[in-house]
């Protein structure tokens, strides 16, 4: 970050308590990954920011009470990054952080792929990839027609998930709708399971494609708060009952605040040994205090 004199005190705020959420959040995925010993860590420490960003300043919802019929929804069609779901209900409240502990154990309300049925707070269960925008534009019709006009729908789904129909189809239908309550996002970190996703199919001029789909598109660096608190702030600053969907497309770096693991070898699941989980959260908290101190 690296704000100037002009920034209004206000959105310092803002920001600094952003930052300080996706440190405790990033914290808690390492303690998840670690209880369970394995985990995509890699990904959702890179997304940490953006659900800081939501979680901590933009949703609007009730801790207390997950299905507050009048919250914002969000849904996580990355299934596998539940672990930073988790973090993020832990951080604002809706689940005990002990709990973290409990992810992916058997009996456990936090299964590895997030499932609705299990965990408050979780609007769908994901797994199956390229499901979230299409679920997200049935919700966004079902507040239309049920005459909730103020809610909004924000979901995140991967670059990955750019390689399947349903998205594409999903893309079009939000259009066609003038779904403008409906706020997506696209984890662009450059992996998947088959590899790197450039390698799988084209990702060029993403922009460009979902302009001529009907959205209004903005991309940032998905790890620089400043610029992702400012470009969700123009989504949501412009989104409305009727009107254009809104897309914000976030370059991430997998494993982001970690050292040792942003300079690992990228994989879609990434093996950390046992004596190394101790030395990514001296080098998450060691980046934290570098930050602050400034």
């Amino acid at each position: 970050m690296s704000l100037d004199l002009m920034t209004p005190p206000a959105f310092r705020q803002r920001l600094e308590a952003c930052a300080e959420s996706a440190y405790r959040i990033r914290m808690g995925v390492l303690d998840e990954g670690e209880a369970q010993g394995e985990g995509y860590v890699g990904q959702a420490l890179g997304a940490a920011d953006l659900l800081a960003v939501l979680y901590r300043d933009v949703l609007r919802f009730d801790p207390a009470d997950p299905e507050w019929p009048d919250r914002d929804r969000f849904l996580l069609s990355v299934g596998h990054y539940a672990l930073l779901l988790y973090s993020a209900l832990a951080e604002a409240g809706v689940i005990p952080r002990e709990e973290l502990a409990t992810y992916a154990a058997d009996g456990s309300r936090l299964p590895m792929s997030a499932m609705s049925t299990y965990t408050p707070g979780a609007e769908i269960s994901g797994g199956s990839l390229g499901h979230g925008l299409g679920l997200a534009v049935g919700m966004c019709l079902g507040l239309r027609a049920q005459g909730r006009t103020g809610q909004r729908v924000f979901t995140l789904f991967s670059d990955g998930e750019l390689n399947e129909g349903s998205t594409w189809e999903a893309a079009m239908s939000a259009a066609r709708w003038q779904l403008g309550n409906l706020v997506a996002f696209v984890d662009m970190n450059g992996l998947q399971a088959d590899g790197p996703t450039r390698d799988v199919l084209a990702l060029d001029r993403q922009e460009d494609r979902w302009r001529a789909f009907g959205w209004q598109v903005r991309r940032v660096d998905g790890n620089d708060l400043e610029a992702l608190l400012r470009a969700v702030d123009e989504a949501t600053g412009r989104a409305s009952a009727v009107g254009q969907p809104h897309l914000v497309i976030c370059d991430t770096v997998v494993g982001k605040g970690v050292p040792l693991l942003e300079g690992r070898e990228k994989l879609h699941f990434m093996k950390i040994a046992a004596d190394e989980w101790p030395v990514c959260k001296q080098q998450l908290t060691a980046g934290h205090e570098k930050r602050t101190s400034r």
